[in-house]
């Protein structure tokens, strides 16, 4: 295994409220990790949005395993206003649904094996089956759903040399926040691949749910459109999430003055 090298985590980092962010392109940061999945290196990509901000916020050991992370970029357009607003700087947005099948593609043009971790059995062969279809070529070298609950020391050692021995250079892992940040935490150095915390990607990839039109995500109402789709399941959450971001962020750019 390649050890683990400090060189990405050099990249400039805004920090909002509770991480910080890596300033970087989307076709910069891709090449990044296909390079670094090439070579076997062991990666953590994390996908935030304004709600994984206020979750670290309140949980530093979420807070730390994110900034550990060699890329932290920003999928919620909140995030690229608030860095705007604080640094003057324009950052792209890099959201994990568009890096996933990105890379899916360039995987299956360079012969990198992929691995999908977390979800259900269901729908992991459902995301197999359509990932064949989109990325003709693609080597999937392994699907595994965890059981819902915390693995044991021995179940955990048992899965790191599962991923190893698939041969797997990337990993896409959807635990879901912050369950998945806090894996690819304790897996970084022990699993010779990227890891990408993808969150409810998989569901975008398989048709399930649909995604925002594109004016929508433009303008940061990608939340809006979420909650029209899934009112009882995302009401709470959103309430507080977004008003908590609101809180924190005005406290920082208070404090910056």
């Amino acid at each position: 295994m390649k050890p683990y090298s400090s060189q990405t985590t050099d990249l400039p980092r805004a920090r909002v409220v509770s991480l910080g962010i890596t300033s970087a392109t989307f076709a910069s940061v891709k090449e990044a990790i296909i390079e670094a999945a090439k070579l076997g290196e062991s990666r953590t990509v994390c996908f935030p949005n304004a709600h994984m901000v206020v979750e670290a916020q309140q949980k530093p050991e979420l807070a730390k395993a994110v900034n550990n992370s060699d890329w932290v970029l920003a999928d919620g357009v909140p995030l690229l206003w608030a860095i705007k607003r604080l640094y003057g700087h324009q950052q792209e947005r890099v959201a994990g649904m568009d890096m996933m099948p990105a890379l899916l593609e360039q995987a299956a043009v360079e012969q990198i094996p992929v691995l999908f971790y977390g979800s259900t059995t269901d729908r992991l062969k459902e995301a197999a089956a359509v990932c064949y279809q989109r990325f003709p070529g693609l080597k999937i070298a392994g699907l595994i759903s965890p059981p819902f609950r915390p693995l044991t020391s021995a179940e955990e050692e048992a899965e790191v040399e599962e991923i190893t021995r698939s041969g797997a250079k990337l990993v896409f892992v959807a635990l879901g926040c912050p369950k998945q940040e806090l894996w690819m935490g304790r897996m970084r150095g022990r699993i010779p691949a990227v890891m990408l915390g993808i969150g409810g990607a998989l569901p975008i990839l398989t048709g399930e749910h649909k995604r925002a039109p594109a004016w929508i995500r433009s303008m940061g109402l990608e939340w809006v459109f979420r909650l029209a789709l899934e009112p009882r399941r995302l009401f709470r959450r959103y309430a507080t999430t977004n008003a908590l971001y609101v809180w924190h962020l005005s406290k920082q750019m208070i404090g910056s003055h």
